[in-house]
């Protein structure tokens, strides 16, 4: 398998961004998702992106992304232009979580599994911890 399908040590990240888009907002989140995307897409380790309509809720709408791990579409959020052009219409998407490690594949009917690149404490590590929760912070 190719990259794409994760044949690789680390897992790729998907970003799946849902927004819920009024009838009189529809031609305007149309040509900001299309801009953000394209946006998006010139950035290292974009791997592809598509926007797409629900079949089912015609206000629903989704922007999803792939990237070749999860520093590459952390440093592309960092870019100018994409501060400019993708962070105002992605903080309009529903609130929820929205980046996932692919940690199996399949195509071409052969299966690939990935192990997490998630930390074993990335539950317990926030601010004011160094590196693990044992770590003292750092007194200001």
């Amino acid at each position: 398998m190719d990259r794409i399908f994760g044949d690789s040590s680390a897992p790729i990240l998907v970003v799946i961004n849902r927004f819920r888009v009024s009838e009189h907002e529809t031609a305007q989140f149309a040509e900001d998702s299309r801009v953000a995307l394209a946006t998006l897409a010139e950035s290292i380790g974009f791997i592809d992106g598509l926007i797409a309509q629900s079949t089912d809720e015609a206000d629903l709408r989704l922007i999803t992304t792939r990237w070749i791990n999860v520093g590459s579409y952390r440093r592309a959020l960092s870019r100018f232009e994409v501060k400019m052009s993708a962070i105002p219409l992605l903080s309009k998407a529903v609130d929820e979580s929205s980046a996932f490690e692919a940690v199996q594949f399949i195509a071409n009917g052969q299966t690939s599994d990935v192990t997490s690149g998630r930390a074993a404490d990335a539950d317990e590590i926030g601010l004011g911890h160094a590196s693990a929760p044992s770590v003292p912070p750092i007194r200001s």
